[in-house]
């Protein structure tokens, strides 16, 4: 949208406006110039844009008013090119030579033999081999052969000629680069590339890995199943989550019900510190009160043990004479013998 009074082109439908005539005066200096000038133009722009929608018709709602947006009018470019055409099968390429169209068939089908509309595809679908308790005898039939036999080996052929043509149909397809992506991410594990090159060899780790995850994908985690001769036990890299066992019993049976009792029993609690266990608050509280005892203990042997290793000072005492240090040791004797008496 564009007048002549306004000098930016605005594309509501898109949020986007731009400046026709916008030109540098003179080439910036350094980076910083060239950015401060971009965000003063992205800014005008954007207030332009700003304008606009104000002046469309809104309608008010909780959040704020709501504005419908015209449809846009500039043609962005696609992010990511167009879908090549997938080739033509030999059917299509048949049927438009002969010029025959595909008429849309119905699901719900009428079957004779039993009387009742079954469906076309599928399970239980109409003329089921299952259903036919008598096939009718042809002139160019053997003498001797099963024709119900005869009949599962063609749908079988039938069945295996389809698959043939489908593989064949995507290799043309994977030459064109045409495939669907989910089958794009597969292509190399289908035998629909046409490569001469050996695949790649498969290490024993590798091997004994895939193994593993193959026998441990039961329910029992493989516990239960038959082993060949000589097979060695499943590698179990990661831990595995133990379930209690579903059978009520003595031992590891009765778990599950304990535990469940135990919920139910603080859920069902009267009042809050009945939750509470007593007994192992008491334990942990009488823990904690040993531990901070030996730790004192500990400190109080560190300290002693730093005082003998510390230098001893010299003392300024004097010692007594030699008189009175024996007078001393004869009266200490005398009353060592007034004790034994």
């Amino acid at each position: 949208m564009e007048t002549e009074t306004q000098k930016y082109q605005i594309d509501v439908g898109n949020l986007m406006a731009y400046d026709p005539y916008h030109s540098f005066s003179s080439l910036p200096q350094d980076r910083e110039q060239l950015v401060k000038e971009c965000l003063q133009k992205g800014t005008e722009l954007v207030q332009a844009i700003a304008d606009v929608l104000f002046n469309l018709p809104s309608t008010e709602d909780r959040d704020g008013p709501i504005v419908q947006l015209p449809p846009p009018t500039t043609r962005l470019p696609r992010e990511k090119h167009l879908p090549k055409p997938k080739p033509p099968t030999k059917w299509e390429l048949f049927a438009k030579q002969k010029g025959i169209k595909n008429h849309k068939k119905d699901k719900i089908v009428f079957d004779e033999q039993t009387g009742t509309w079954k469906r076309r595809h599928g399970y239980d679908r109409v003329d089921d081999d299952k259903d036919v308790p008598i096939i009718e005898a042809k002139m160019t039939d053997e003498p001797g052969e099963d024709p119900f036999a005869k009949r599962q080996v063609e749908k079988k052929e039938r069945v295996e000629k389809q698959e043939k043509n489908r593989l064949q149909n995507l290799k043309k397809a994977a030459k064109v680069g045409a495939l669907p992506s989910h089958i794009q991410l597969a292509a190399t594990a289908l035998p629909i590339t046409g490569t001469q090159s050996a695949p790649k060899k498969v290490s024993k780790d590798e091997l004994e890995n895939v193994a593993g995850m193959a026998a441990t994908a039961t329910a029992s985690g493989g516990k239960f199943d038959k082993k060949l001769p000589g097979e060695k036990s499943a590698k179990h890299p990661g831990k595995y989550r133990k379930f209690l066992p579903v059978a009520e019993g003595s031992g590891m049976g009765s778990q599950e019900q304990q535990q469940t009792q135990k919920v139910l029993n603080k859920l069902f609690a009267k009042h809050s510190h009945e939750i509470l266990d007593v007994d192992k608050a008491v334990t942990m509280f009488n823990v904690k009160k040993e531990k901070k005892k030996k730790d004192w203990q500990g400190k109080g042997k560190s300290s002693s043990m730093s005082d003998k290793l510390k230098p001893k000072k010299k003392s300024n005492f004097k010692a007594p004479n030699k008189g009175s240090s024996k007078k001393g040791a004869s009266k200490k004797g005398s009353s060592k013998k007034v004790k034994t008496k």
